[in-house]
């Protein structure tokens, strides 16, 4: 496939088709509507953030071993897989308010419910609809993102900025989880999901009321879609994006912590401020995005996404020190922020007329490396220790920094 003006592989390229639904500038550019994506865009990663530091004294209070404690990140991510295109396709045909705003109401509900649990069953009842909700945050705030901003550098620049908020969020929200279950036990690191609830409201005052101008029959807008996906970047974006989600969510959110518990004696609150580390390399290279993705294509940031993985997961396996845990811990950051931020803004861009459905398929690969990488993780746990998974990691993302040449390989023929 030669790549034209239009197949450039700088993230977010626009493909030269008009965008379907142009937004009045006085409600899209509002200020307070940038804060309300954000707060979405936060509201997104609560459900996991929180939780990661808490899976330890959650399976020791429930009686649940390695293998099963995976199934408590799963659950929220796995209704996505299913759901979020379901999503998209409401938010082309719908609105972008009139379906967030449920959404984060679902959310919110799941969250009270799950700080409420009585039992194992019923926990992971909660996180399902959690996971119900979920599916439409993040990847309808990268949506609104795209509308506010038709430029394709302007574009990653914004996703960039958006980055840096969830960065920080991912930096504190362990803490905070961590502290609160060092206060007041494994249920308290739910309460704050319900300030969800409250970010539904403002969201339902502050988003622009928009109608689409010409809403094509649901076969119709199901075979342009389908049109878009057969682009073979949009069939490397969402494989990439699964296994990078499989690494983030089976590694650092769920062996991570069991490795610190087991392996350095880490209680909750410091195994909380050792998973808010890399935010603190990740926020500064997602501020920077618009100067990248203007120099350099998608695919090459992946490709160093990947290898910055491959080094620190194989330097947190051979770490013998906490301390060199956390150092190291910093640098994956880079890593992180440098393979998702551009495909997010890959998915925002390739197909303008139909950004809902093609944001949200994103999201359903997405999801489905949320899901099944704990799961793994947990299948990992129980033959390795938490320490031979994260190396097993380090292999893994080597093998999809190779990928990651072939797909750059591949396009520039």
């Amino acid at each position: 496939m030669q790549e034209g003006p239009s197949r450039s592989g700088k993230c977010g390229a626009d493909p030269s088709v008009p965008r379907a639904r142009p937004r009045p500038e006085s409600e899209w550019h509002r200020p307070a509507g940038g804060v309300i994506i954000g707060a979405i865009s936060l509201a997104g990663v609560l459900g996991n953030a929180l939780v990661a530091p808490a899976l330890p004294d959650i399976a020791r209070a429930l009686s649940v071993d390695d293998t099963g404690i995976g199934l408590v990140v799963a659950a929220s991510s796995a209704p996505g897989v299913v759901v979020a295109p379901v999503i998209g396709v409401a938010a082309d045909r719908l609105g972008r308010r009139i379906v967030v705003v449920p959404c984060l109401v679902v959310f919110g509900l799941g969250g009270v419910a799950a700080m409420l649990a009585p039992d194992f069953g019923v926990l992971i009842a909660a996180r399902l609809l959690q996971g119900l909700g979920a599916a439409g945050l993040v990847n309808l705030a990268v949506v609104m993102i795209g509308d506010r901003h038709p430029g394709a550098v302007e574009r990653a620049a914004a996703i960039g900025r958006n980055g840096a908020v969830l960065t920080v969020g991912l930096a504190v929200l362990p803490v905070i989880g961590g502290g609160l279950v060092a206060l007041a036990g494994w249920r308290a690191a739910f309460a704050p999901m319900a300030l969800t609830l409250g970010v539904a409201v403002a969201a339902a005052r502050v988003l622009p009321r928009e109608r689409p101008a010409a809403v094509e029959s649901l076969p119709a807008q199901m075979r342009a879609a389908a049109a878009s996906l057969a682009d073979r970047r949009v069939v490397a974006m969402l494989a990439l994006g699964y296994w990078a989600f499989v690494l983030v969510f089976g590694l650092v959110l769920t062996a991570l912590p069991i490795d610190l518990d087991q392996r350095f004696g880490a209680g909750p609150a410091l195994r909380g401020l050792i998973l808010g580390l890399p935010a603190l390399a990740s926020v500064l290279v997602a501020l920077a995005m618009g100067r990248l993705s203007a120099r350099f294509s998608t695919w090459d940031l992946v490709l160093a996404g990947f290898a910055v993985f491959a080094l620190t997961f194989a330097g947190v396996a051979g770490a013998g020190s906490l301390a060199l845990v956390a150092v190291t811990m910093v640098v994956y950051g880079l890593g992180e922020t440098l393979v998702i931020v551009p495909l997010q803004a890959l998915a925002a861009g390739l197909a303008p007329a139909h950004r809902g459905v093609m944001v949200a398929v994103w999201v359903s690969a997405v999801r489905a490396g949320q899901a099944s990488g704990p799961v793994l993780a947990g299948l990992c746990l129980g033959t390795l220790s938490a320490r031979g998974t994260i190396a097993l990691g380090s292999g893994v993302s080597l093998v999809m920094a190779g990928a990651v040449l072939a797909v750059r390989v591949s396009l520039r023929r």
